[in-house]
């Protein structure tokens, strides 16, 4: 079987480099391309002296950089985006800019070279929708415009809109998929990613900060688990032009979700809560619930999320925990 030649922008964060992870272990080539200024290095480090991997430190919107890329790609994976909430609500302007033109270049050099483009969305473009579980063909909610929370789901239904016209009107192969609270090993709290900001304030005997009254549900996928559904859709003629949400179905409130983190890492924690205002500003909105229905995906590919919450939560605490310590957690009793 011919190796396959996977492009993946912003490969040095989080999820792109585990997906970059599965395909050299597949037998695949990858190469990613990333400017660093939310991926990290040390995520690829591992990755630096395989003879089927390559890193580029760019700009996606380095013209001249993507067209040479392009030409020597069959897929690309496109993650390089504007990141988290806290990012997003302090500056707007960076994430709408950064979502739509960064795609936009994306889009234009996988036309000269008729390359497979999946485009990783989000299910922030979900908004303020109440009707649960949610659908890839429901309507969209979002809030008004004066509230920059929500930009980065405006700015990446125009990424789908765009790939979309793309596909209709070149022909060209284009996939989208709406990531749900995707967790794992790498993922950094820095922005406002729940799981990580619990387990290092966990193990450092920190207050656990939930951001409003906790009863807030999310449903959490490992990204091991979610890198295998988009190598999936990326082998599938059959995903072509659609749209497919990629998570778990489980949901879990954050008050459970804290507690749940507690008792992992053997932490005397307090749990508080602070409001959103607090947190993010004057006016912040949330969803109270964010689950996805997964039937378009399980029918296209037979993928489902396999590893449970208290997996992905032993597999994060592991991550951040040294191993003494860890040792020390798994030996005291629950």
């Amino acid at each position: 079987m011919r190796t396959s030649r996977f492009l993946i922008t912003g490969g040095a964060g989080f999820i792109g480099s585990h997906v970059a992870d599965a395909l050299i272990a597949r037998g695949d080539r990858a190469v990613v391309v990333d400017n660093l200024s939310t991926g990290r290095l040390s995520n690829i480090r591992h990755l630096l002296n395989h003879p089927r991997f390559q890193f580029v430190r760019a700009n996606i919107t380095d013209e001249i950089v993507m067209d040479r890329l392009a030409s020597t790609s069959d897929v690309i994976l496109h993650f390089a985006a504007a990141v988290g909430v806290q990012l997003i609500v302090r500056d707007p302007v960076h994430t709408i800019e950064t979502n739509i033109m960064g795609t936009e270049a994306i889009l234009k050099a996988a036309l000269r070279y008729r390359c497979r483009v999946l485009l990783a969305s989000t299910s922030e473009v979900y908004g303020k929708g109440v009707k649960i579980p949610f659908s890839e063909e429901d309507d969209l909610l979002l809030g008004g415009t004066q509230k920059s929370r929500w930009a980065y789901g405006a700015s990446k239904m125009i990424d789908e809109f765009l790939g979309l016209a793309y596909q209709r009107q070149y022909d060209l192969d284009v996939v989208v998929f709406r990531l749900f609270n995707t967790v794992g090993p790498r993922q950094r709290g820095r922005y406002g990613m729940v799981v990580p900001r619990f387990i290092r304030q966990a193990l450092a005997g920190e207050p656990i900060t939930v951001y409003g009254d906790g009863s807030q549900t999310r449903c959490f996928c490992d990204v091991r688990d979610a890198a295998e559904a988009l190598i999936r859709l990326a082998a599938s003629p059959g995903a072509t032009g659609g749209v497919y949400n990629v998570g778990n179905d489980q949901e879990v409130s954050i008050n459970q979700l804290a507690r749940r983190v507690r008792v992992l890492t053997g932490s005397s924690s307090p749990i508080v809560h602070i409001s959103y205002s607090e947190a993010y500003g004057k006016g912040f909105e949330d969803m109270q619930r964010r689950v996805p229905d997964l039937s378009r995906i399980q029918a296209l590919v037979g993928w489902r999320s396999t590893r449970t919450l208290d997996e992905i939560l032993i597999a994060v605490r592991d991550h951040e925990q040294p191993l003494p310590d860890r040792l020390k957690v798994e030996s005291a009793p629950s």
